[in-house]
C-alpha cells in the first residue's frame, strides 16, 4: 500500500503486516490519533453476500463495544470503494506475533495476554458470537497495554462459515502452549502448560482464575509492560505477516492501495451508531460478571487505560447519509427490538457441554441374585440441552443409545444403571458409561467402573 493514500479520511503510512484475509496498514485518522486500516483480499469480498456477512460482523462489534470496552479491536468502519472493501478501526499494531517474533513478550506479558483475552472470549461467547480465527496475528497490543482481539468473525463471515465457542476455546489453548514454549521459562512455562491443557476441559473462567492465583510465578504481569513493548515496537518498512501462530518474510509485497473512488459505507445501522460511542445497545445475555480473582487482578489497571481504550473507538467524522421518513426509522427500529427480545429469549449464553464423567460402582460384594447399582456422574457447562450417552456392559450385552434432557443451572447429573445377576459362581462385571455428545472436546467422554458377584 502506498504511503499518503487516503481511504475515508484515513492517511496510510506506510507500515503495513499480512493477514489471513487481507493487508492490514497503519494509518492516522483525521483527527490526528492513530488508525488501523484492513484492506480485504478483493477476490474475497467479490460476492455481495460475502459483503453483506463482512457487514453483519462488523456491525455486531459496533455494538457489542457500543456499552463500554469489551476487549475487541474497536470498529469504527467498513467502507467500500469500487472493487475494494476496508475496514476502519482504531490502530491495529503491534501484533502478538510480532512481539514474539522480536523477544519483546516475556512471561508476565504472555500471562496478561491470555488472561484479557479469555476474559473477551467470555463475554463475545455470551453475547452469543466467536471470534473464529484467534492466533498470535489476531491479537493486538494498544499503546496503554491493553490486549484487543482483532478481526473477529471476520474470516468466518467471508467463508460463509460459523464457528462455535469451543473452537475458540481450543484456539486459546493452542495460544497458551505457543507462548509458553517462546515467552516463558521455569514454573511460569509449566503454568501456561498446563492452561493449555485444562482450557477445553475446564472451561476458560476456571484457567483464567487459575492463572490469577499464580500471578507471582509472572513477574511483570499487568499492562505496564505490554505498553512498554507496544510503544517500543517499530515494524520494518515491509510488510510482516501475522496470519498465523509465528510470522516470518513476506512472499511478496503487499497490494497497491487504490484511492480511486469515492469510500461508500457498507453498515446499514441506524444514526446513534455511526460514532460508537454512543451505542448503548447489546446482543445477548450479556459479559459474564468477572469472579472476585478477576477483579482483584483488573482493579490494578489503570482508570487511563481504560479511557484510552473507550477513545480509540471514536469513529470518523461522519459522511452524509440518505435521511430515511420518520415513520419508516420508528418502525426499523420497532422490528429490530422485536428481534433482539425474541433472540434473547430464545437463545442460550452458550450450547450444553459435558467436560467430566465419573462412575461408581457398588463397593460390596452383590450376593446371590442380587443387583449391581452404578452411577454415572456427568460434569456440564450449566447450560441447558440434551445429553446423547450409552451404558456399555462387560457381558456382551447390546448397548442401547440414551438420551437425557438437562435443565438450565444444573452442572452435575447423575445418570443410573442397573445391572441385575443370577445363578451360582464368581463374576466380575464391568460397566462404561460414554457420553457421544455434546462435549467439550467434540468427542466421546468416557468413564467405567467394577463390581464383583458371587453366589
Amino acid at each position: 500500500m502506498r504511503e499518503g493514500v487516503t481511504v475515508a479520511g484515513h492517511r496510510l503510512t506506510g507500515r503495513t503486516r499480512l493477514s489471513e484475509i487481507g493487508t492490514w496498514a497503519d494509518a492516522v485518522a483525521p483527527d490526528g490519533r492513530p488508525s488501523g486500516v484492513l484492506r480485504f483480499d478483493p477476490q474475497a469480498v467479490a460476492s455481495p453476500q460475502a459483503r453483506e456477512r463482512l457487514a453483519a460482523a462488523a456491525g455486531a462489534d459496533i455494538r457489542l463495544q457500543g456499552g463500554g470496552p469489551i476487549g475487541l479491536l474497536p470498529v469504527i468502519d467498513l467502507v467500500a470503494a469500487r472493487d475494494e472493501v476496508w475496514l476502519i478501526t482504531a490502530r491495529a499494531t503491534p501484533a502478538v506475533a510480532d512481539l514474539t517474533a522480536a523477544g519483546a513478550l516475556d512471561a508476565g506479558g504472555a500471562a496478561t495476554v491470555l488472561l484479557e483475552a479469555a476474559q473477551t472470549l467470555l463475554a463475545v461467547h455470551a453475547a452469543g458470537l466467536a471470534h473464529g480465527a484467534l492466533h498470535p496475528g489476531t491479537i493486538v497490543i494498544g499503546e496503554d497495554g491493553s490486549v484487543l482481539l482483532a478481526e473477529r468473525g471476520l474470516l468466518r463471515a467471508l467463508r460463509g462459515e460459523h464457528a462455535p465457542a469451543e473452537q475458540d476455546v481450543a484456539a486459546w489453548a493452542a495460544l497458551a502452549g505457543t507462548l509458553a514454549a517462546n515467552c516463558a521459562r521455569g514454573h511460569a512455562a509449566a503454568v501456561l502448560q498446563w492452561a493449555a491443557s485444562a482450557a477445553v476441559g475446564q472451561g476458560l473462567a476456571s484457567v483464567r482464575d487459575a492463572l490469577i492465583a499464580e500471578r507471582a510465578a509472572f513477574p511483570g504481569m499487568g499492562r505496564d509492560g505490554l505498553a512498554h513493548a507496544a510503544r517500543g515496537f517499530h515494524a520494518p518498512p515491509s510488510s510482516v505477516p501475522s496470519s498465523g501462530p509465528s510470522s516470518g518474510p513476506s512472499s511478496g509485497p503487499p497490494p497497491v492501495a487504490s484511492s480511486g473512488g469515492e469510500a461508500v459505507t457498507l453498515l446499514d445501522l441506524p444514526d446513534a451508531v455511526d460514532d460508537p460511542g454512543d451505542v448503548m445497545m447489546r446482543f445477548g445475555p450479556g459479559v459474564p460478571t468477572e469472579t472476585t480473582a478477576a477483579q482483584i487482578w483488573r482493579s490494578g489497571q489503570t482508570s487511563a487505560a481504560i479511557t484510552t481504550t473507550q477513545q480509540a473507538g471514536v469513529a470518523a467524522p461522519r459522511r452524509p447519509r440518505r435521511r430515511r421518513a420518520a415513520w419508516a426509522g420508528t418502525l426499523l427500529l420497532a422490528i429490530l427490538i422485536a428481534a433482539v427480545i425474541l433472540w434473547l429469549r430464545q437463545t442460550s449464553a452458550a450450547p450444553l457441554a459435558v467436560s467430566d464423567v465419573d462412575v461408581k460402582a457398588p463397593k460390596k460384594t452383590v450376593r446371590c441374585d442380587g443387583r449391581a447399582d452404578f452411577v454415572g456422574v456427568v460434569t456440564t457447562n450449566g447450560e441447558a440441552g440434551s445429553i446423547r450417552y450409552v451404558w456399555i456392559r462387560s457381558d456382551d450385552r447390546e448397548p442401547i443409545e440414551q438420551e437425557q434432557r438437562i435443565s438450565p443451572g444444573d452442572t452435575s447429573v447423575n445418570l443410573p444403571l442397573h445391572w441385575k445377576v443370577a445363578g451360582s459362581g464368581s463374576f466380575k462385571g464391568t460397566a462404561t458409561l460414554r457420553v457421544l455428545s455434546p462435549t467439550t472436546t467434540g468427542k466421546p467422554i468416557q468413564d467405567k467402573a467394577s463390581f464383583t458377584y458371587k453366589c
